[in-house]
């Protein structure tokens, strides 16, 4: 039995999972893809952003990995949505996980446009055409957590 324990790790116990969060998890995503389908990155402009299924599906493992060790789980944390191109970051929005919930810590997640269109991208983004253009984000990311009732540092990941 000590044999059998010696290659199993917590995530394989799955003493960590929460049922909940998955859920939330889901709803989440649903409300980030929202979000995304009418990003301000522009003066003048809203662009559709369309993430990549492979994408979503990082995003999805690296939220409920980071949130598990947290009090409320993902509850705890309204993610602020950022996508960066160029040099820029652009702020696209804020999203209400649990309104009832005080958060406990913050998720920022930076998302990228996929730098194979930049060229094309900024033609589009300055220039007069149709209000929603969809682009493309990239399958790299960076979450940035900073927990709200502690002194530890701030946590980068970048995926």
């Amino acid at each position: 039995e000590a044999d059998y324990a010696e290659g199993i790790s917590l995530p394989d116990l799955d003493l960590l999972h929460d049922p909940e969060d998955e859920l939330l998890c889901t709803n989440l995503l649903e409300l980030v893809q929202s979000t995304l389908g009418r990003a301000p990155l522009g003066p003048k402009r809203c662009s559709r952003l369309l993430m990549p299924a492979q994408l979503l599906a990082q995003v999805r493992r690296e939220l409920l990995r980071l949130a598990c060790s947290e009090p409320c789980g993902l509850r705890g944390a309204p993610p602020r949505l950022c996508v960066e191109h160029g040099k820029a970051c652009h702020d696209v929005g804020h999203i209400a996980v649990d309104p009832a919930v005080v958060p406990t810590f913050q998720l920022t997640l930076v998302l990228r446009l996929d730098s194979r269109f930049w060229p094309k991208i900024q033609g589009l983004l300055f220039s007069s055409g149709p209000a929603f253009t969809p682009l493309k984000l990239s399958t790299g990311f960076r979450v940035i957590k900073k927990k709200l009732y502690s002194s530890e540092q701030l946590l980068i990941e970048e995926c």
